[in-house]
């Protein structure tokens, strides 16, 4: 018989952000408030599942995510360098629509190739070391679930390339919302559909969830 092992991609909660910078890979952004109340919303609705593992990126908020769904658990939560936000040279600015940022020619010489892109880690880098994270969660849970506590664009980066969409995209449109889970079901070792869901959806405020749009198929098999 195949071994069914489930891996859920974990955006973390709410971060306190008071300036509005990008904050990429900086240290020291930390849950808000209401981030720590979607972290413990997701707990809740994960505590009745045959989870046996919990990893999570390095970066605080990430790790302050998972450490509820450990502690509902009664596991310790594992570090994986792999699951970190994508590297961003806009990092510790502000960097939006409107703010004027795409008129400042220091700014230009990052923005000449959306489809690498030229002003980050390149995509393609990024499913590789999130598809190799992905991996090693499903070998430390095999047969059982896992909860992978990372970063929006990484988890909309992977999912896309395993649904075999374009990597490049309009940030806007990423299903991916804050405490939403993005969930891999693998038959053995193959990736047989993917799934998502969002346990804390009437927590997030409503201007987030405004322009993400369903992605066609919301859940996909990817047959026998």
């Amino acid at each position: 018989m195949s071994e069914i092992t489930v891996v859920h991609l974990m955006r973390h909660g709410e971060v306190e952000n008071p300036t509005g910078v990008l904050y990429g890979r900086l240290p020291g952004y930390h849950l808000s408030d209401l981030g720590r109340k979607m972290a413990d919303r997701v707990a809740e609705h994960l505590a009745g599942r045959d989870i046996g593992y919990v990893v999570a990126s390095p970066l605080e908020r990430a790790q302050e995510t998972a450490a509820p769904i450990a502690a509902v658990l009664g596991l310790d939560v594992a570090r994986d360098e792999r699951l970190i936000e994508a590297d961003n040279v806009f990092q510790g600015k502000t960097f939006g629509v409107g703010d004027g940022a795409l008129k400042r020619p220091a700014n230009w010489k990052h923005l000449v190739n959306p489809f690498r892109p030229s002003w980050g880690e390149p995509y393609t880098d990024q499913v590789a070391r999130m598809t190799a994270a992905l991996e090693a969660a499903r070998d430390a849970a095999r047969g059982h679930e896992a909860v992978c506590v990372s970063h929006q664009l990484p988890i909309w980066i992977v999912r896309s390339a395993i649904e075999q969409r374009r990597l490049w995209h309009d940030p806007r449109k990423r299903q991916c919302t804050l405490a939403s889970l993005t969930s891999f079901t693998f038959e053995d070792d193959r990736i047989v559909s993917v799934g998502y869901s969002e346990p804390a959806r009437d927590l997030v405020p409503a201007h987030l969830l405004a322009g993400a749009k369903p992605v066609k198929g919301g859940s996909k098999g990817f047959g026998a």
